[in-house]
This record gives structure tokens, C-alpha cells and sequence, in this order.
């Protein structure tokens, strides 16, 4: 999704004009007839769990539209009736592309915007038909919240914030989500008043690690910093909370670390039940690398053998940037002596090389040490990743 976005908008030449067009109660109100006709499945079984209803406080609640939510089977139906989108309107403006309309639709789930050229053309043209195919399925635009918007303006999608600043695109996370994650870590702290210091640390990291994850991909450098300032002011509070009768200077050095020249490092020491003691740190989201997504290609299946080496090159990449990736990689290239399991030459820093499963993934193969082996590129089976750049 964010690849697409980028493409569709970063270019001088891209559209300027975006419809955010947001689906009113999409999971709630799908028609049980178009899916029952459409959805390619057992129409008994389908019919029956759709109409199960739901219980609450002991009371039955039929469902006579929608998808029950709270199993998987609910997002994959939802998403099985916004397929079909896109193809309407490429078959509706099938020169799109040749008279300059800058159509370019990018959707996850039930949230999707579409380029084009004019606010005019998106409003009279393109809205109409995305009204048209809703209704068919029993949905309807939300009218408050689905609007044109130009991209110097800036709109909010997917939790991040897309706009161009003197013509230069910049992703970042919105005010929305970034509002959002700070009052759940604040609810995490204020639960957590009379707790250790390493349980509010246990509970605050997950948090931490995976919003900031979500965000490493954009511009969010800066908006990392500034909420490790705010989490700082927090667990201030939490701490100097906890002692009104001690002084700064007292709280600071309990809860507070110095680690070579990083001072303020909110961690406790603990004791194992083994008497050894370990300590707990809080993640700083600062700390999280940002490193730009590369959009997978389009026509790439991973359930074929033909694009095994693509989804291989993406995955050795993906395990390289990650620790626990590279810590894989050493210990296999230890169990091969650090030689090339092909030409039994040694692998070093200087030599190009690759990480590839023995049993392929779509032979059922795990991405377990004991699976892997290390080549060089130019071993012989390895034609494929000489000619392309791991991506």
C-alpha cells in the first residue's frame, strides 16, 4: 500500500487530486444476498453462519446484513466483496492512462483512495461509479467523511499522513495515530501505578516495538523522538508519583540508567529464579531504523515455484536487516565452516553471496536454520540473483 501511494503521487507529473472515500459501517452492512450469490463457497454453510447471529448478555441478536466479526473468515469475505473495484473502473475509463486522467486506485480492506487529475472529474465521474458498485453489495459512502482533497492539503490514510511539501512527497505518521498511541501508553502507565518497574516495562516494549515498526517505513524520525520525549514525561511522573517524599536526584538514579553516553535509560534490575540478575530496559522508538519499503511486484505469486527466487532474494534482504535474521545467517555459515555449500570456497564480507533454502517454502520448507545454506552469487544456481539486485 504504501509503495503504490508513493508511485501514484510522488512525481511532478502524478495526481494531485485524491478521493478518500471512506465505506459507512462496511463489516456491518454487506448484503447477505449479493454475498450468498457472488461468494464462491458452500452456499449452505455460508448462509448459516451469516445468519447465526451473536450472543450478548445471554440475549440472542440476529444478523440480517453484514459479516460477524471476530473470526478470520469475516475480513476475507468483506475483502472478497470490494474485489472487482479497480476492474470497474479501468472498464469505465478504459484511456485512463492515454488522456491524462492519472487514474490509480490503492485499497486495503475497506479503506481506498483514487487519483486523478481534476476534483471535478473525481466527484461527477469516478464517485458515481464507486456509489453504483457499493449499492450493488448494500453499502454507501460515508458523506461526512469521504472527500476530495488536493495533495498539498494533505490527507490521512492507513495511519500515516500523505502530502507535498514544495512539491516533494513526505509519508509520515498522522496527528490521528500519533494521539492515539501516546493515550495508550498513557493508559498502560496509569493501570500500571503501583506495578515493578520491569512489568510496566514488559507491557510498555510490545507496544513501542510495534507501533514503531509499522511507522519505519515513512518519515518518522523526528515524530520518534518527540514521543520518547513524551514517554519520558510520563514515567518522570510515574516515577517522582511513587515517592513524594523523595528528591529528583533520588528518583532519578532509581529508575533511571546511564549506559556509556546515553543518560535517562528507564531500566530495572531483576533476579532470575536462578539467582542470576538481569536487566529490563525500555525501548526507545528513536533507536528504530527507518528503512524505505520497496513495493513487491505485482504479478509475483508466492504459491509458485517460477517466483521462488524473488520471494527468496526478498526474504534473505528482510532476515539481513533484522538481528535475529543475521544471527541466523552466522550460525548457518559456522555450520558450513564458512564455505560455500556449492563450491566450498570460503564466504566472506568481500565475496557476494546468498542465503537459500534447501527445501524450497513452496515445497513445504521452513525458514529454520537447519534449512538454509550458503552460496556465492556466482556458484552455479545462482544465474537469477547475478542478474537482479536483492529487493
Amino acid at each position: 500500500m504504501l509503495g503504490q501511494c508513493f508511485n501514484s503521487l510522488a512525481k511532478r507529473a502524478n495526481a494531485e487530486w485524491v478521493l478518500e472515500a471512506d465505506i459507512q459501517g462496511c463489516f456491518d452492512k454487506i448484503s447477505h444476498e449479493w454475498m450468498i450469490a457472488n461468494i464462491p463457497t458452500d452456499k449452505v454453510i455460508l448462509t448459516k453462519w451469516l445468519q447465526a447471529g451473536f450472543v450478548y448478555q445471554n440475549e440472542l441478536f440476529p444478523t440480517e446484513a453484514g459479516t460477524p466479526q471476530g473470526g478470520i473468515i469475516s475480513p476475507v469475505l468483506a475483502n472478497m466483496t470490494l474485489d472487482g473495484l479497480e476492474a470497474k473502473l479501468a472498464e469505465k475509463f478504459p484511456k485512463a492512462t492515454q488522456t491524462g486522467l492519472k487514474m490509480n486506485m490503492v485499497r486495503y480492506a475497506d479503506d481506498f483512495i483514487i487519483t486523478g487529475n481534476s476534483k471535478k472529474w473525481l466527484e461527477n465521474e469516478v464517485k458515481p461509479v464507486v456509489i453504483g458498485f457499493l449499492a450493488e453489495r448494500g453499502l454507501v459512502l460515508s458523506p461526512e467523511k469521504t472527500k476530495t482533497t488536493h495533495i498539498k492539503e494533505g490527507f490521512d490514510f492507513l495511519g500515516w499522513n500523505i502530502r507535498k511539501y514544495s512539491g516533494k512527497l513526505l509519508i509520515k505518521p498522522s496527528k490521528a495515530n500519533v494521539k492515539a498511541h501516546l493515550d495508550k501508553i498513557r493508559d498502560v502507565i496509569k493501570e500500571n501505578q503501583a506495578a515493578k518497574q520491569a512489568n510496566l516495562i514488559r507491557r510498555l516494549n510490545p507496544v513501542l516495538r510495534g507501533w514503531a515498526n509499522y511507522h519505519s517505513h515513512v518519515v518518522a524520525k523526528d515524530t520518534f523522538a518527540r514521543i520518547d520525549d513524551d514517554i519520558w514525561s510520563m514515567l518522570w511522573r510515574w516515577a517522582a508519583r511513587r515517592h513524594p517524599n523523595k528528591g529528583a536526584r533520588w528518583v532519578k538514579e532509581k529508575y533511571f540508567k546511564s549506559r556509556g553516553t546515553r543518560n535517562w535509560i528507564f531500566a530495572a534490575t531483576e533476579q532470575k529464579e536462578d539467582g542470576t540478575r538481569r536487566e529490563v530496559t525500555l525501548l526507545k522508538e528513536s533507536d528504530t531504523p527507518i528503512r524505505r519499503h520497496v513495493k513487491i511486484q505485482a504479478k509475483a505469486n508466492p504459491h509458485d515455484p517460477k517466483w521462488e527466487p524473488y520471494f527468496e532474494s526478498r526474504w534473505g534482504q528482510k532476515m539481513l536487516n533484522s538481528s535475529k535474521g543475521r544471527r541466523t545467517f552466522y550460525r548457518v555459515w559456522r555450520r558450513q565452516d564458512g564455505l560455500c555449500s556449492t563450491c566450498q570456497a570460503p564466504i566472506t564480507k568481500s565475496t557476494p553471496w546468498k542465503a537459500c533454502h534447501i527445501v524450497k517454502v513452496t515445497e513445504g520448507g521452513s525458514d529454520a536454520a537447519g534449512n538454509l545454506q550458503l552460496q556465492h552469487l556466482s556458484c552455479r544456481g545462482s544465474q537469477y540473483y547475478a542478474k537482479n539486485e536483492v529487493v
